[in-house]
């Protein structure tokens, strides 16, 4: 019996203890990994994104009511709302998310069913994999399928960053939404957050990618995230543009002194960072492998010494990575503040590669990594019966 069978012959096991019947769909959606292209997403810039085998089930069974019933396999914990009355709950976090797809879903016009729901996740929580988008995402899918409506990927994703900005509160751009919902098996995806656009982007054959996850637990919501993009936002309006994407490596060089010392450091970032996404994804095609390594070591040097978004456990982790066999190059991941990393990795070496970072990790820091190759996934949808 393959993984999928047993995972969802364990979700029928479980719905059947909490709600007395079986499930009659399973909605599902990817978490993903940027190869590249931190905060450039809410600059409205380029990302260069993999959506993930990792991904979040929510097992469902229509009701006759208007209540939502859920239970976490993950947290071990119940949630439950009214679609007539969806408010905020700040003592059941997680549930929320799947609240604020309702509330948004519901304010776009769209008949939703209540439903029981027994949700499970392999997206590792508070790791930068987009645990969130994934979970917000798959409530879209149940929601799409039990009311017999359906949604077009990019405003499935629209809706989704809507709920977790105006819902949840964190003021995410829209790359983790996008890549769950609009992921293709196989390959990344170069994004283009001003226009919503992207295109295949196929790895080089022998580049495989491996998550390496710190295990050290980031919050956006209670980071800085939100007073990077605020000082992204001034220093665009500064500079005369609408986001930092309309500015060019050249001008930014010959403008950056109109700004204060932190504002000018922040952008740099940015506007660097944008003009390595498209140069990883050619590098990435033809498998350039100097240039992937130059671009990733800029990536990470950059999101530490300009963005500040790098902890102690970051620097090992790249430490570790970085002397591995069959290192191509190695980077962050998500919005950085710790959680995973990511690194390119000759496919035949991916064993020796996490078995050393494992050993070399664990004795800088004293704390247990977990290290997985992971392969492109596709989009949201329900999983097949």
């Amino acid at each position: 019996m393959n993984s999928s069978n047993l995972r969802r012959n364990q979700l029928t096991e479980v719905f059947q203890q909490h709600f007395g019947t079986a499930p009659s769909l399973w909605g599902r959606a990817p978490g993903r990994v940027d190869l590249m292209g931190s905060h450039t997403d809410y600059n409205l810039g380029y990302v260069l994104t993999l959506p993930i085998g990792r991904d979040t089930w929510i097992a469902a069974r229509p009701r006759a009511d208007r209540t939502v019933q859920l239970y976490s396999l993950n947290l071990e914990a119940q949630a439950s709302f009214s679609l007539d009355r969806i408010v905020s709950d700040p003592q059941q976090r997680w549930g929320n998310y799947l609240r604020g797809v309702a509330q948004v879903l519901q304010a776009e016009g769209f008949n939703l069913v209540g439903f029981d729901g027994v949700i499970h996740s392999t997206v590792p929580m508070s790791s930068g994999l987009s645990s969130s988008a994934a979970l917000e995402c798959a409530t879209a899918t149940v929601f799409e399928a039990l009311g017999s409506w359906q949604l077009d990927p990019v405003r499935k994703a629209q809706l989704c960053q809507r709920a977790e900005n105006q819902f949840v509160g964190v003021n995410c751009g829209i790359l983790d939404q996008y890549t769950s919902c609009v992921g293709q098996a196989g390959c990344a995806l170069l994004l283009d957050c001003r226009d919503l656009s992207s295109r295949p982007v196929k790895l080089a054959e022998g580049i495989a990618v491996v998550i390496c996850d710190t295990k050290f637990k980031r919050e956006l919501a209670g980071s800085e995230y939100g007073q990077r993009r605020a000082q992204c936002e001034a220093g665009a309006q500064q500079l005369g543009r609408r986001a930092l994407r309309e500015i060019s490596l050249e001008e930014f060089y010959t403008r950056e002194q109109e700004l204060s010392a932190e504002v000018a450091q922040r952008c740099r970032f940015i506007v660097e960072e944008n003009d390595r996404v498209l140069k990883l994804a050619d590098a990435l095609i033809v498998g350039d492998r100097a240039t992937v390594l130059s671009l990733t070591t800029k990536s990470f040097r950059g999101a530490g010494e300009l963005y500040e978004i790098g902890v102690p456990a970051m620097q090992s982790m790249m430490a570790a990575m970085l002397k591995a066999p069959g290192v191509i190059g190695a980077r962050q991941a998500g919005a950085g503040f710790g959680g995973c990393m990511v690194a390119f990795v000759e496919r035949e070496q991916v064993e020796a590669f996490a078995e050393s970072v494992r050993r070399d990790y664990h004795n800088a820091t004293g704390i247990q990594p977990e290290t997985y190759a992971v392969e492109a996934a596709a989009g949201t949808g329900l999983v097949a019966v």
